[in-house]
């Protein structure tokens, strides 16, 4: 191999790996972003089903009652779990908060039996707890129902705000990584536009001319993307051994879904970016191609 076929082969790989890595570190951020997205969701739904509901039970139910109405409410689609909380249970709780007994100023103890009931993320919202306020309040035995109506409020609303913000954040950051890539992609077809300019002149087409370079590009894309989430991986994997909750926060299937996304926005990015970086060069009169 001659030694300027040896210049020309080395710079043609250093122009690749240097297209990669910067795909690569600009794919890193929108897949962080759109991680971003799920765990925001999904710590929405973790909040939302570990937030609980206690049914208060009046004061004559028996036992075979309370196994009764627990048994009823389980079986609800709403209700992912429940346990019971005795009086002397209730009371035991009084005295940790109040720092003192209850029953000793009171004369009596002034807990209730309640069944307390975690409802499925889907459920915590405005309308749906609503009727499923109704439908717990019918069942025999039923005295009331408590939950923290404000704390549902301000949950819902956050969610919605910081889902817009990242949604936003997520259209600014495809929009920059679409110029950033399409400016990589351009600098290495840069190099090609005196073969695009003899190829037109030949006669071939611009389809049969864009061809081979997007095709090229869909492959650097997709390294790229495999890349990128390598390192999201990692990154995750970080965080979740310091913060072990993130495992109930994000599930496999979201964690595939975002790789899957990553990977066809490194497909997508790259074969626009390269149609129209083709397209400048197509377009370009011989002459000119000397003063870019």
């Amino acid at each position: 191999m001659s030694k300027k076929k040896k210049i020309s082969t080395a710079r043609f790989v250093n122009a690749k790996i240097t297209s990669t890595i910067s795909i690569t570190l600009v794919l890193v951020l929108l897949g962080l972003t759109i991680l971003i997205l799920f765990m925001g969701n999904g710590l929405s739904n973790y909040v939302k089903e570990n937030m609980s509901f206690s049914v208060m039970l009046d004061n004559d139910v028996s036992d075979a009652e309370i196994q009764r109405l627990r048994k009823n409410l389980d079986a609800q689609p709403f209700v992912k779990s429940s346990r019971f909380i005795s009086k002397a249970e209730a009371k035991e709780q009084l005295i940790k908060d109040l720092g003192e007994d209850p029953e000793e100023l009171l004369g009596y103890n002034p807990a209730q039996d309640a069944i307390e009931i975690y409802l499925h993320s889907e459920y915590a919202n405005n309308d749906s707890i609503a009727v499923v306020s109704q439908t717990i309040k019918q069942q025999s035995n039923v005295r009331d129902l408590l939950y923290q109506q404000e704390a549902i409020d301000l949950i819902n609303d956050n969610l919605a705000k910081v889902t817009m913000i990242l949604l936003i954040l997520a259209v600014v950051l495809l929009f920059i990584s679409f110029t950033l890539i399409r400016n990589t992609i351009r600098l290495s077809v840069y190099s090609k536009r005196f073969i695009i300019n003899t190829m037109k002149l030949v006669g071939a087409n611009g389809s049969f001319i864009r061809r081979p370079f997007i095709r090229n590009n869909i492959l650097t894309g997709i390294v790229a993307g495999i890349l990128a989430n390598g390192i999201i991986f990692l990154i995750l994997l970080y965080f979740s051994r310091e913060y072990a909750e993130m495992q109930s926060i994000i599930s496999v299937t979201d964690l595939l879904i975002i790789f899957a996304i990553v990977i066809l926005l490194g497909i997508f990015i790259s074969t626009v970016a390269t149609y129209y970086a083709v397209n400048r060069y197509l377009k370009m009169r011989t002459e000119n191609l000397y003063y870019v």
